[in-house]
């Protein structure tokens, strides 16, 4: 367990940033307890410094995980963020798209998020950004990234993407374990 290098530092607030602009300084300036950004094995994790410091008394090869894993270095140096960070993205997005009950399942298989399966849209919401995906009842469902601005949504056709799939609830369920642990 490392701390995280000044550009992988920056790469994972870039990332951050897109889902939650400039609310990525909550995410260090919590009122609680202090947390910071560690390494274990390219996956980067979200530890409170309690923690951090009580998990120093073991070895490193035996230390699996430790705090909340938000995502992974590929080998190329980009920055993947897993749906273990989805807690952390809901909290603090800038974005947000709800989902009719008939696109839910849809969406937690893996599929994008159609316009006849979109119930609202945040307002103002640029093309590519990222957004947190929800279900009527405000329970994040996943993220991924805005296909079309709000103003592009009204004019599209009822089966062009909205939102482009990066990650949903339903990954535990579907056996993708082994990518994110």
């Amino acid at each position: 367990m490392r701390p995280l290098t000044e550009e992988e530092t920056k790469t994972l607030f870039q990332k951050l940033a897109e889902y939650m602009g400039r609310s990525v300084e909550h995410l260090i300036n919590r009122s609680d307890e202090r947390h910071c950004f560690r390494l274990i094995k390219d996956r980067v994790y979200y530890i409170s410094e309690s923690v951090m410091k009580a998990s120093s008394s073991i070895n490193k090869d035996n230390l699996l995980h430790c705090g909340t894993c938000l995502g992974k270095f590929s080998k190329s140096g980009k920055f993947r963020l897993h749906i273990t960070a989805l807690d952390y993205l809901a909290q603090y997005s800038k974005y947000k798209v709800w989902l009719k009950p008939s696109a839910e399942m849809s969406f937690l298989y893996g599929n994008n998020v159609i316009k006849s399966g979109l119930a609202r849209i945040t307002e103002s919401t640029p093309q590519y950004a990222g957004v947190v995906v929800y279900n009527m009842s405000d329970i994040p469902l996943g993220f991924g990234v805005a296909a079309q601005t709000t103003d592009a949504c009204k004019e599209l056709g009822p089966t062009a993407n909205v939102v482009l799939h990066q990650a949903d609830v339903g990954e535990f369920l579907r056996g993708l374990e082994e990518d994110m642990f």
